[in-house]
């Protein structure tokens, strides 16, 4: 099974709210099914060593990310959320008030981390792999995680959730880790290509 290709964050798809999906949508392509294109996520998530890809981030047009499959994540659970939905919550509900501030990456933007707040504990509801609707609350990682994937969902990127400064000083750090990555495969390159 091949994987997806990522698109770059200057497409527009990246930051297009996406539509509803529906199992018809998956006639116009050569994807069978859900689990096919859950598999095919996992796959391409796993190769550049996500936590979580949302498909228009493949440039694919469905409401759909996975998330998981990690050994430092709750055992290797695996989300599939289809038409995902985060439930709104009164002020007053404090279960879901405290915010935690936390280092977040993204596979569309390589090397860019940025500290983003977020609430610890989200409710969430979306339907798996088989159709079935899933209703839960999310903490921790996984609250973190599936409020990124949604983000992805609602057209939004998690460089907009932080000021210009911020950005810029970020943007400067991934510049210098893009250059030392890049010194570091060409010196590995330039080594296998000598001989003994």
């Amino acid at each position: 099974m091949e994987i997806f290709k990522l698109i770059p964050p200057q497409d527009p798809r990246v930051q297009t709210l996406v539509a509803p999906f529906s199992d018809d949508m998956l006639k116009d392509t050569d994807i069978k099914d859900r689990k096919e294109l859950s598999d095919k996520m996992f796959k391409t998530m796993n190769k550049y060593s996500g936590l979580g890809l949302s498909a228009n981030q493949c440039g694919l047009p469905f409401r759909m990310f996975v998330m998981g499959d990690n050994l430092l994540l709750e055992n290797r659970r695996k989300i599939t959320a289809f038409n995902p939905k985060i439930i709104p919550k009164l002020a007053t509900d404090l279960r879901y008030k405290e915010q935690i501030l936390m280092k977040e990456g993204c596979l569309t933007f390589p090397f860019l981390f940025l500290n983003i707040s977020r609430p610890r504990i989200v409710e969430v509801e979306y339907e798996d792999i088989d159709g079935k609707l899933i209703k839960e609350d999310l903490d921790g990682m996984f609250s973190r995680i599936f409020q990124h994937e949604y983000d992805h969902m609602q057209g939004i990127v998690f460089t907009d959730r932080v000021s210009k400064l911020k950005l810029d000083m970020a943007k400067k750090k991934q510049m210098k880790m893009v250059k030392e990555y890049a010194k570091k495969v060409g010196n590995h390159m330039s080594e296998g290509g000598k001989k003994s």
